[in-house]
């Protein structure tokens, strides 16, 4: 058994790393700068000796192995003890393909947006076909409640993220992954922080074209024209499109059609929006290629349970619909409202918004939150950052620095039947779980 220490540990990709490297018999130590839900649960539930905050004395006793999250940069005390003290180091995405992916059949669901939604129902249909992948993803799958697993078959599912790998690998982590089947949902700019516009992912992702295996396939969104450019650089394997129109299709009422399937078939799976029936509709054909018969990974869909996080429902304390939600990107921002009106008509939708990504940060999505956010009656932003504070975006109608003050002008501005959803791709200050408190402590008054 090797001792194995985890910088970053509290990522949903790094907590799925720790799974892994405990399911393989490995002793595993954890540090990260702050621990939230849902991570922290299942580093809890894994006896995982976890560290608040960095310092060089937490790699004593001297760990076999430490693996170095992307978001630990230089200067970082136990990134600095570890270089000092020639301990070896390796990246989540490298560790996870000398150790788990060599020989397997990965299949890889990459893009900017869904990606943790259909790797999570590619998992599900796949599991409900006996074929018990092994899988990692970036959040918790509400079939499995956990983030990863060793599986039982040869196959393994891997949420593909574009963005770097580590201070000292700057390729994208797919890249490290080599899948047989890989999923392309959408590709639009984001990562401000590491990329300087869309070409420049673009180019990231024609290397992962590069990495694939001649008698492999890829299921790409025919609708976006950035995947289409991607496809045209350099295509070596099989190629399947789906969308509204191509080899896998989505009605205008929500049917489904493709290769073996009977066409004009309801969906059956209740989650709201196109995005999320077209995350089905890629997930139907990547399981395909696999052998499992369509008709039977869509019966299967109406068992689905979306991934903590993806529009999920935290409770109606006085009478108001409260939700968390991941969406960080004015698309995703837009499809989760779109999303919240089919589930709530009439109802007035407020939204808590946090800027956390980087590319957010850095104003890149500025003129595109108005339309994004257009559906809401009110929109809140928060910024417990100092670094943040000058920061304002377009069509918000408030600014708070505080979990207590958005609490505060949430309640003001609700009414009875009104949806509240938060949205942030980090940890909000576990401020939807706080709200949810506060407002269910004050209905019981």
């Amino acid at each position: 058994m090797s001792h194995i220490h985890l910088i970053g540990v509290c990522g949903t990709f790094m907590g799925g790393i720790a799974r892994l490297a405990v399911s393989l018999g490995h002793r595993v130590t954890g540090s990260d700068k702050a621990f939230y839900s849902p991570m922290v649960e299942q580093l809890a539930d894994l006896g995982i000796d976890t560290y608040t905050g960095y310092d060089g004395a937490q790699l004593q006793p001297q760990p076999d192995l430490v693996i170095v999250g992307n978001a630990v940069s230089r200067g970082n005390p136990e990134v600095e003890a570890l270089l000092n003290l020639g301990i070896p180091y390796t990246s989540g995405a490298q560790w996870l393909r000398e150790n788990l992916l060599i020989g397997r059949h990965v299949v890889a669901v990459a893009g900017t947006h869904g990606k943790t939604t259909t790797a999570s129902l590619v998992a599900h249909l796949l599991h409900s076909a006996g074929l018990e992948p092994g899988f990692l993803i970036g959040g918790v799958p509400g079939n499995f409640d956990v983030s990863a697993r060793l599986g039982q078959s040869n196959i393994f599912v891997v949420e593909a993220d574009e963005y770097d790998t580590a201070f000292f690998d700057k390729r994208s982590k797919f890249l490290h992954y080599s899948p047989s089947t890989l999923v392309l949902n959408n590709l639009e700019f984001d990562h401000a922080d590491i990329f300087a516009d869309v070409s420049d992912i673009e180019t990231q992702f024609h290397h992962l074209m590069r990495c694939l295996p001649s008698n492999g396939r890829v299921i790409f969104n025919a609708e976006s024209e950035s995947l289409q450019r991607v496809i045209a650089r350099g295509c070596w394997s099989e190629v399947q499109t789906f969308g509204r129109s191509g080899d896998w299709t989505l009605g205008a009422d929500g049917t489904i059609d493709g290769p073996a399937l009977a066409p004009a078939e309801p969906c059956g799976w209740v989650a709201d929006g196109d995005h999320n029936r077209l995350n089905a509709l890629a997930a139907i054909a990547a399981c395909a290629h696999l052998g499992v018969d369509p008709d039977q990974s869509r019966a299967a869909l109406v068992s689905f349970k979306p991934p903590k996080r993806r529009l999920e429902y935290l409770g109606s304390p006085r009478g108001v619909h409260l939700y968390d939600d991941f969406a960080h990107h004015p698309t995703a921002i837009a499809a989760t409202l779109e999303a919240l009106r089919a589930r709530h008509p009439g109802a007035g939708l407020i939204v808590a918004l946090e800027l956390r990504s980087n590319s957010m940060r850095a104003g890149v999505h500025r003129n595109a939150l108005p339309g994004a956010l257009a559906a809401a009656k009110f929109v809140v932003q928060y910024v417990p950052n100092s670094a943040d504070a000058d920061t304002e975006l377009l069509g918000t109608d408030a600014k708070v620095t505080s979990v207590c003050d958005l609490i505060t002008i949430l309640g003001n501005q609700m009414c009875e039947g009104d949806c509240i959803v938060c949205m942030s791709n980090g940890s909000f200050d576990n401020a939807p779980r706080q709200i949810l408190g506060a407002l269910s402590a004050h209905e019981s008054q």
